[in-house]
């Protein structure tokens, strides 16, 4: 059985979480790019540690949901490939792919970090 890397161990799985979190954040699709960096500037939408976005109004429109699943969608993806090229687990490439949207999300845009509680960072 082969070890299972910890998500602190590698510069490479860092650097290929920081662009698949940039290909598949929403700058991939430029027709929801716009739409996802105004949904988290209306704060609807945030970054959260487990390196899926979540939906923070209850009141999102329906579109905003729709998207959020989409893009979730295309990050595991993303993840379980990187978790697989790396020979660790899907659970340690969420966390650190969490960890650095966190990071890179700019101040007045909420986040949700392993507490639970959405924050406005």
């Amino acid at each position: 059985m082969p070890k299972t890397k910890s998500f602190h161990e590698g510069r490479s799985l860092g650097a290929m979480l920081l662009v698949a979190a940039l290909t598949i954040g929403g700058w991939s699709a430029p027709a929801w790019s716009a739409t996802l960096s105004e949904a988290k500037s209306q704060g609807l939408v945030g970054e959260q540690a487990n390196g899926y976005l979540g939906v923070v109004a209850a009141n999102a429109p329906a579109d905003v949901t729709e998207l959020v699943a989409s893009i979730n969608q295309k990050r595991k993806s993303e993840y379980q490939a990187i978790a697989q090229r790396n020979n660790t687990s899907l659970d340690a490439v969420e966390a650190l792919a969490g960890k650095k949207a966190i990071d890179l999300t700019p101040p007045g845009q909420y986040v949700r970090p392993p507490s639970g509680n959405w924050v406005k960072k």
